[in-house]
């Protein structure tokens, strides 16, 4: 299912599922020309003394991957039970798969970026450390947060009708309250623990320690990064299990 709904989604269009490809490869080189050529900017980051401070565009577009990961689940959770009714009144149909589908078509979408991320990498940087084969290790616990969320709002937007225009006002909100667009440390130092109550924030600093730079994250960040993803994931969880007899009568 989740196959069909990617190819669905590009059914019609000229070029089809290539533009899974192309859309961030045109988004990595947009960002390569603003802040390479146009500012002239530096990822202003001074914990990484490397090469790739130089390239601000690989620092965004990492960050960028993963919150495109949580907000494409997210922002069409709230629909996702009223936009397949058909289902509801279906006992032998599994509603909690649903969010799953979607989880699918982030991944795949994910994958391709990560390929462009990587070919921009040793284009622009001339290297890729061996440590981003590890990068799952902060994606897995990622994705269990952003199922607990989808489930969660998935249910309530049966109820809540307007969860569909909030989710979208979220996740932009998110983009520019994550460290995409700027490193963790340039934010006051007073300030900075608050961050952390972002779910993307852990995730993206940790990334693309991994990923860009060859850094490790402290084991006991990720053991609570993870231990905090499976408690959202299971609350979710319950959360669309206990609401979701309700489903039928409200649909």
């Amino acid at each position: 299912m989740a196959r069909r709904e990617v190819v669905a989604r590009y059914r019609g269009s000229l070029i089809g599922l290539a533009w899974s490809f192309f859309n961030p490869v045109l988004l990595l080189l947009v960002y390569t020309f603003v802040f390479t050529v146009v500012f002239a900017a530096r990822w202003g980051d001074s914990r990484f003394a490397t090469d790739a401070a130089q390239s601000p565009a690989i620092m965004i577009f990492a960050g960028m991957i993963v919150h495109g990961l949580f907000a494409e689940c997210f922002v069409r959770s709230p629909g996702l039970v009223t936009g397949n009714a058909n289902y509801v009144k279906r006992v032998v149909f599994p509603l909690e798969i649903l969010p799953w589908i979607t989880m699918g078509g982030a991944v795949f979408h994910a994958l391709i970026s990560l390929f462009v991320l990587l070919i921009g990498q040793l284009v622009l940087l001339g290297d890729w450390p061996w440590s981003a084969v590890l990068a799952p290790l902060v994606l897995l616990p990622l994705v269990l947060i952003t199922m607990g969320f989808s489930w969660f709002f998935a249910a309530s937007g049966v109820y809540f009708r307007d969860l569909s225009q909030v989710s979208g006002l979220f996740s932009t909100v998110l983009l520019f309250l994550s460290p995409v667009f700027y490193p963790l440390s340039a934010i006051p130092e007073g300030y900075r623990h608050w961050f952390y109550i972002n779910p993307l924030t852990y995730a993206i600093e940790a990334f693309r320690g991994l990923w860009v730079f060859g850094q490790f994250p402290a084991w006991q960040g990720l053991l609570v990064y993870s231990a905090i993803s499976v408690v959202v994931a299971l609350l979710g969880f319950a959360w669309f299990q206990k609401t979701r007899r309700g489903f039928a009568d409200v649909i």
